[in-house]
């Protein structure tokens, strides 16, 4: 090497400006692409490819030499010496630069970018107002942020080519906003593990909780805080579970407490060993005890055995009006503090007196409403249904399942999952609540891990981020050619599951000190494996779900078949046909990639009408297909009004669509049926017969509709 030689070389730069050689620079920009490549490259191999390119250079003879023309060599370089992962690294940065450059100095892209921010009222009075209209000066602002993070994203961060199917309408990527943060989107919370010992949260120390009004609040406090490190919904997936302790820890507070305000005002302290008494409310482990094991403190007084009696009936009075007060609170708060995403529990499986309780309660603060007639958006309650649990007559908690369908009929935050479905029984351990399937109320589901077999649980686990397919779009193109539609399909899901991974690499790259609360309080499924806050979170990430989305199966079989009719074997056979594709390149990607590739149907009915406009734009106004108001969600049956037999269309495909799947039960709409008690149970028995119908098909999960 002779770098001296040149000296005398002149470097232009992109804009024409002409400098002086200066090597170093072109040593830091290879260093940049080896430290890109985390723990695998030192210093010597940095050396090695500068060698070779002021090598280059040098033989090269240049009086005046190009930037693009250096960074030509050292990918050049790079290629000759096989650090194949450090020349793709490079050569998508040097990409995504170029790109950069283009926002700036492209006059399209400048037009662009412009525009998006005129949508948010920079140039009429009449846009301006559209985007302030009961708004406070925080969301405008957000509303701004949001604008510019989506376009630094297409721009900056993604492939063209994935900005573009965005864009046009192919595919939807979700959160896109968030996109530059590199925030996950969903999580399940479990707050046993992170209530033990206590936790922090906005600079604040919160100690271990000790009654339930405690437990409530902090359940509230972590839900809040997880939200401000994700980008989407929060759930909690054994509420019922992880709250029944704060009723035990409060039970036996005023369980002391009555015993302590009877002595006071008698000489029943002279009989009585109280520390022997204060030992065995010790011992209590539930509230559902026999009050007799305290009558050998008695000597066989009956006054006392009636003191002991009046004391436990006070106690759980007190300990009923507590919880359901901390559960007023919770539901009020929630709503205030989390209104723009959707918080989710699952309840109703855990049988005890103490669980029965919170679900109880919860219920019936739901059902109440939060003043003025209001409906809570929030929380979605996913309730669990299991049999020799729930679902039938004799089973212990049937009356809290009579009670979710009496609140389902009347509000919109019941749905119901179904844990003795095959594909979510064969993760279940009795006793271990951690492995009962948890949705979000989108019907996301957590419990596959196929990177872990040994992690399959729910806690702490979630979406990292998830794409969504516009299938009537692929149809659209062909119509007359099913193979080239499995072709096309084939493409586009490589297409997505590419996208994911770009995206995976922007939050693989975060640092734990970047979710204060998601990684620093270990919420994140294995992020007590990164103890410093500089660590990066990739290798903890792998545990949650990589989900690709689907939408308007329903519709793309309508032009594959040319008939509105679907409910017959060519129709499902081929549905099922394309699903099941569509899974098996999902676990090739899992295969390939070590993640969690899930495959899950789409939900979100404003993206549905989205897809069906920009669709009815370019294909215009087709027959059963976009001369309606939306696209069928995901693998929905179109136009069936029989109950029964939209179930039993829909039922295979539950679990084929592992990563997320719902069906929706409408119920007619029955006015008064809150103050008519006869038409109330009429409505509740009719519901029951349908998730009896739900069960025996092996449906995973249901919402109610109206």
């Amino acid at each position: 090497m002779n770098e001296e030689s040149l000296a005398n070389l002149i470097v232009v730069k992109r804009s024409g400006k002409k400098v002086n050689f200066d090597g170093t620079k072109i040593a830091i920009a290879i260093k940049k692409g080896f430290d890109s490549i985390e723990g695998k490259y030192n210093e010597d191999d940095v050396n090695k490819i500068y060698k070779k390119v002021i090598d280059k250079i040098v033989s090269g003879n240049y009086e005046k030499i190009q930037i693009e023309e250096i960074q030509d060599l050292i990918e050049d370089a790079l290629k000759k010496e096989n650090y194949i992962d450090v020349y793709n690294s490079f050569a998508d940065y040097r990409e995504k630069r170029n790109q950069s450059r283009e926002i700036f100095f492209e006059e399209k892209r400048k037009h662009k970018f412009l525009k998006a921010l005129e949508k948010l009222g920079l140039s009429t009075k009449e846009t301006s107002e559209e985007i302030s209209r009961d708004k406070n000066t925080t969301e405008i602002l957000q509303s701004y942020g949001s604008t510019v993070a989506e376009e630094f994203a297409t721009s900056y961060l993604m492939k063209k080519r994935h900005a573009d199917a965005h864009e046009n309408g192919d595919i939807y990527i979700n959160k896109l906003e968030y996109y530059p943060m590199g925030t996950t989107e969903s999580c399940q919370i479990d707050l046993e593990k992170l209530f033990a010992g206590g936790f922090d949260a906005n600079n604040s120390s919160m100690r271990e909780p000790k009654s339930i009004s405690s437990y409530i609040m902090l359940a509230c406090v972590a839900i809040a805080s997880n939200q401000h490190d994700q980008d989407g919904e929060q759930s909690i997936p054994a509420f019922d579970y992880y709250m029944a302790p704060g009723i035990i820890k409060t039970f036996k507070k005023e369980f002391r407490q009555s015993i302590y305000d009877i002595l006071e005002y008698t000489d029943f302290d002279k009989f009585i060993a109280i520390n022997g008494i204060e030992r065995e409310i010790d011992k209590i482990s539930s509230i559902d005890f026999d009050i007799e094991i305290f009558y050998k403190f008695t000597r066989e007084s009956e006054e006392l055995k009636r003191m002991f009696r009046i004391v436990y009936a006070n106690a759980l009075r007190k300990t009923e009006r507590s919880t359901y007060q901390a559960l007023e609170g919770f539901v009020h708060d929630i709503n205030s503090i989390c209104e723009a995403r959707p918080i989710t529990v699952n309840l109703g499986t855990d049988t005890s007196k103490e669980g029965r309780m919170i679900t109880k309660n919860i219920l019936k603060t739901i059902c109440k409403g939060i003043g003025e007639n209001k409906k809570p958006i929030n929380p979605k309650v996913v309730f669990k249904i299991k049999e020799g649990i729930n679902l039938k007559e004799t089973d212990p908690n049937y009356d809290l399942l009579k009670e979710a369908c009496e609140v389902a009929i009347q509000t919109k935050n019941i749905s119901f999952s179904f844990l003795d479905a095959q594909y979510n029984s064969q993760f279940y351990k009795e006793g271990d609540y951690n492995t009962e399937v948890a949705y979000f109320s989108d019907g996301s589901r957590i419990i596959d891990n196929y990177i872990d077999k040994e992690k399959e649980v729910v806690g702490g686990r979630g979406v990292i981020s998830s794409t969504v397919i516009n299938l009537p779009r692929i149809a659209f193109r062909h119509r007359d050619d099913e193979k080239g539609f499995f072709e096309a399909l084939e493409h586009r899901m490589h297409d997505v599951k590419d996208q994911l991974l770009e995206r995976l690499e922007i939050q693989s790259n975060k640092r734990v000190y970047n979710f204060p609360f998601l990684m620093k309080q270990f919420v994140w499924f294995d992020s007590d494996r990164l103890r410093e806050e500089d660590d990066k979170v990739r290798r903890i990430l792998k545990q949650g779900s990589m989900q690709i989305s689907f939408t308007g199966l329903s519709e793309a079989l309508i032009l594959l078949t040319k008939s509105k009719d679907l409910d017959n074997k060519k129709a499902k056979d081929l549905g099922l046909k394309i699903i099941n594709k569509m899974q098996q390149e999902t676990m090739e990607f899992s295969k390939k990639y070590g993640l969690n590739f899930v495959l899950a149907g789409n939900e979100n009915k404003n993206l549905d009408t989205a897809f069906l406009e920009l669709d009815r734009v370019i294909f215009g106004k087709v027959k059963d297909v976009t001369d309606k108001d939306k696209y069928t969600s995901s693998f929905e049956l179109a136009f069936e009004k029989d109950m029964e037999k939209k179930i039993k269309w829909e039922a295979p495909f539950f679990e084929i669509v592992n990563g997320g799947h719902m069906i929706g039960v409408t119920l007619p709409e029955v006015k008064g049926i809150k103050d008519d008690k006869e038409k109330l149970a009429k409505e509740v028995d009719e519901l029951l017969k349908i998730i009896k119908v739900l069960h025996k098909n092996e449906i995973g999960y249901a919402v109610i509709e109206k």
